[in-house]
């Protein structure tokens, strides 16, 4: 265990030095009298510490922060056109208000108004134009309260029990602040300020902190590090999201980090509302408080804490009184010659041919046209080439849905979290058809 101040006092990890929860609040009240007048604030942080400072800052201070999923100077001048009394707000700017203010002399106490506007979540993009959704405190504490208790009773730890984050995902993506910022600044934990990347960096960042710790990662991270031969240092719980997790690398995963990993579901619009221990359960328990209805190609998510109910593109089907499977995403199914299929598996189906190191199989714009329904897929590959690719998928997958056409390429564009938007798959596709 870390010497110092005691686990329960940390708010910050700076390598293995904790930074005191009261010394963050003083900080967080000084930078509060230094920010700008405008009524919304661009957290542009990628610092992980000043990132959170900011975000305290603004709540104290009472003003909305804007997270947008792109952060382009073409993505932030349309941003700045829909929100004209909006200011961003970078780490250098973070920095000198820091230094220039000093800690305040007495310690606030952050607790928001229920009704307070704390943030607008942008969607990423993934499935069309991104979407802003308003989050008021009623609905960020309510996030805390269950993802904290799930966490917590996964582990057997008291309701109030320490615990170290560590996360490889953005601050500012919905995942992201739940788990990153929420949590460290609501539910009693502390963040390691570190945003490591690759395996190294992930395991150096691990030691630090004192135990128990949480990894907060991604199916795309977590491929990386369960494959890399590294021994990391002991973790004690893995949360996943943003992306669907194959049960195969869950319980990969866990072998070789050693830890159990909890998958968590939901979405920008919800916040998570469901969880599943992923290596050893098909069916995801929802948290108490959420009522879902399911129909043939959404799902309707409702909570008191909600200000309306919320439409999800998923496809679920529910098992029990609090569980359910998740068949897909209205976007991710589709129907080729009367029969149907997930986008989903046969994405998974590509990354399981040997030599496959990344894939993304979609549906391209003469299907989504109506011209001929059909499959198409991008593929980071390492010696096999398309036509090898799609035999091995032909003894697995109905020849209906096996990609064309399957293009090989050298990466797939990703953000942070592993998504692609299917804008850029389009875009994608284009170029490479065009200079074949």
């Amino acid at each position: 265990m870390t010497s110092g101040p005691s686990h329960e006092d940390a708010l910050i990890w700076r390598g293995n030095t904790p930074l005191t929860r009261a010394a963050f609040l003083r900080e967080a009240a000084a930078l509060a009298g230094r920010l700008p007048a405008a009524r919304y604030i661009v957290n542009l942080c990628e610092h992980r510490e000043i990132f959170l400072l900011l975000f305290a800052a603004s709540v104290l201070a009472g003003r909305t922060q804007l997270m947008p999923a792109a952060r382009g100077e073409t993505a932030l001048a349309e941003l700045r056109a829909d929100y004209p009394d909006s200011t961003c707000v970078a780490d250098e700017d973070v920095k000198r208000w820091r230094a220039e203010a000093g800690p305040s002399a007495e310690t606030p106490r952050l607790m928001p108004a229920d009704d307070q506007l704390v943030m607008i979540g942008f969607t990423s993009g993934s499935t069309g134009k991104s979407q802003p959704h308003a989050k008021r405190w009623r609905a960020l504490a309510n996030s805390a309260r269950l993802n904290s208790a799930a966490i917590r009773a996964a582990l057997g730890l008291a309701a109030g029990a320490p615990l170290s984050v560590i996360g490889t995902v953005p601050s500012h993506h919905m995942y992201g602040i739940e788990l990153t910022v929420l949590l460290p600044l609501f539910a009693g934990m502390s963040l390691q300020c570190e945003k490591p990347l690759f395996p190294a960096d992930v395991a150096a960042a691990l030691a630090q902190p004192a135990r128990p710790r949480l990894l907060v990662s991604t199916p795309l991270h977590l491929r990386a590090l369960a494959e890399s031969g590294l021994t990391f240092p002991e973790i004690d719980i893995i949360v996943s999201a943003t992306a669907p997790l194959d049960p195969a690398l869950a319980r990969l995963v866990e072998q070789r980090l050693r830890a159990p990993l909890l998958e968590m579901f939901g979405s920008t619009e919800t916040c998570v509302f469901a969880t599943r221990r992923t290596a050893q359960q098909d069916v995801w328990k929802i948290y108490d408080g959420i009522s879902l209805e399911t129909g043939t190609d959404s799902t309707q998510v409702s909570a008191a804490w909600y200000e309306r109910p919320q439409r999800l593109m998923d496809v679920l089907e529910r098992r029990g009184a609090d569980g359910f499977v998740a068949l897909g995403r209205n976007s991710d199914l589709v129907e080729v010659a009367g029969k149907r299929a997930s986008l989903a598996d046969i994405t998974r189906r590509l990354c399981a041919v040997p030599g496959v190191e990344d894939a993304v199989a979609f549906q391209p714009e003469a299907a989504a046209a109506g011209v001929a329904n059909r499959v198409a897929a991008v593929v980071v590959s390492r010696g096999v080439n398309a036509k090898e690719i799609a035999a091995q998928l032909s003894a697995s997958l109905d020849a209906v849905f096996v990609p064309r056409p399957l293009i090989i390429v050298e990466q797939i564009p990703r953000d942070a979290v592993g998504k692609v938007s299917r804008a850029r798959l389009l875009e994608l596709t284009r170029s490479q058809t065009a200079d074949a």
